[in-house]
């Protein structure tokens, strides 16, 4: 039995083949894991450049709740 251990993750820049932003990546999200888009499957980099892409990528308040919302993290809040 084969089981995927892998996730999907959202990113702010979307695949250079088909503009998807979902992406799948190893559960064990080791820096050098292979990241690839989830709709065409074109790999998109490491997983260590995704994080890093989605820790200082600058984007819009509706881009980052999305990202918030499919990434499975408490929203990120502008107001205080």
């Amino acid at each position: 039995m084969n089981e995927d251990f892998s996730i999907e993750m959202r990113l702010p820049k979307g695949c250079p083949k088909c503009g998807s932003h979902k992406v799948t990546v190893s559960q064990a999200q080791q820096p050098d894991d292979r990241v690839f888009c989830s709709s065409c499957n074109t790999e998109i980099g490491d997983y260590q450049t995704a994080k890093k892409m989605l820790d200082e990528m600058p984007r819009s308040e509706n881009e980052q709740l999305i990202e918030d919302v499919v990434n499975n993290r408490k929203p990120s809040s502008t107001e205080e």
